[in-house]
């Protein structure tokens, strides 16, 4: 198949390899911000395949997982009310709030439905005019043009019975939230290419002059990843620290221009709770003053209070390549995807899904440099 075959070829693959192993001169440490990437990482074996002293960190990559308990508790409360039909993608319904989950919501009686696309969501409220329907608008800036689409239709409909719950994230202020940490281990990123397919890479230049580090745009096949890690490598062998396009197929410098000025009619740039993080300044996307009727947290007067997290759950420090799903004692007993703990072992893109998918028991690099494919 065209665009993806070629970009799982073996022995390309045992090439990129050689010359990574061949590269390298000391440890590196190199994080994925991007769920997608994380499952091709485990479903290909690359972590395995990487020379001693490559280890690839799992960063924020997944918007669900990133999605705070708050959030969920406050869209649980929104679902349960009898004039409400809440509409969320399949990740979100066995998410764990405190208490339960959507699901427990919809088995409890509440109208929830999963949804395909926000439209879909718009539909309904159509369908529906003497119900209220709400959107759960969950995503990285990749979701944001749809769902900016659908709330300047639902206005040029004049619709009075659809509202959305942004949990929309910003990529960039998480990275540089992760960069200015005392603690931070990282040495180069891979960044998302469906978010850059968005909004160009021209945001993450300065993060890669302020923080000397190397930034390099990124694809989801094996070679994509591979060809990322290489030139990230190369950069950090050679000394510079600058944002590279290593998914020209897909991305270019300004994104798509369009996308991005309905965005910025649409939502406006606040500071957002993260699941592990706390807050982020200028991390999040609400509702313009446009827009605001459309805003449900307006319309329902919700209250949004922070709580914490399960004792039991580490996905905050997954999300931030503090550990990795491996070191949860829960992982694979207690957790597992039919009874999830946390938000990285319930969404398709959360990290201790991959993990538990592809095998949790391999090594996270191997001893000798180099692997095979």
């Amino acid at each position: 198949m065209k665009y993806l075959d070629e970009y799982r070829d073996p022995t390309v693959a045992v090439g990129y390899i050689r010359a990574i192993s061949n590269l390298v001169t000391r440890p590196r440490m190199i994080m994925e911000v991007c769920g997608g990437q994380t499952h091709a990482i485990m479903k290909h074996g690359l972590d395995r395949l990487m020379p001693s002293g490559v280890t690839l960190l799992h960063g924020p990559g997944c918007p669900v997982c990133v999605t705070p308990v708050e959030l969920i508790n406050a869209a649980i409360a929104l679902a349960g009310q009898d004039d409400v039909i809440f509409c969320t993608f399949g990740d979100m319904m066995r998410v764990p709030g405190s208490k339960r989950d959507l699901f427990m919501v919809k088995a409890a009686g509440g109208d929830v439905r999963t949804v395909y696309s926000p439209t879909d969501a718009l539909r309904t409220a159509i369908a529906n005019p003497e119900r209220q329907v709400v959107f759960f608008a969950i995503g990285f800036e990749t979701t944001a043009p749809a769902n900016a689409a659908t709330v300047h239709q639902a206005r040029q409909r004049a619709l009075d019975n659809f509202s959305i719950l942004s949990a929309q994230v910003l990529i960039p202020p998480a990275m540089e939230f992760l960069l200015s940490a005392k603690d931070c281990k990282v040495d180069g990123f891979l960044a998302a290419g469906h978010v850059c397919t968005v909004t160009g890479y021209t945001e993450y230049e300065a993060l890669a002059e302020r923080y000397n580090i190397p930034i390099v745009v990124t694809g989801f096949e094996p070679l994509d990843i591979l060809r990322g890690i290489h030139m990230v490598l190369e950069q950090l062998e050679s000394g510079r620290s600058e944002v590279s396009n290593a998914y020209p197929r897909a991305v270019q410098r300004e994104g798509n221009v369009s996308a991005r000025r309905l965005i910025d009619k649409v939502f406006r740039v606040t500071d957002r709770a993260w699941r592990g993080f706390g807050i982020i300044p200028d991390s999040g996307l609400e509702l313009s003053e446009e827009y605001a009727d459309f805003d449900a947290r307006r319309r329902f007067a919700l209250e949004v209070t922070p709580v914490a997290e399960s004792g039991r759950c580490i996905s905050g420090l997954i999300l931030r390549g503090n550990k990795t799903p491996r070191d949860c004692p829960a992982f694979g007993m207690d957790c597992t995807p039919d009874h999830p703990l946390g938000a990285t072992m319930v969404s398709s893109e959360g990290a201790c899904a991959a993990y538990y998918r592809y095998g949790a028991e391999a090594p996270t690099t191997t001893s000798e440099p180099g692997g095979q494919t």
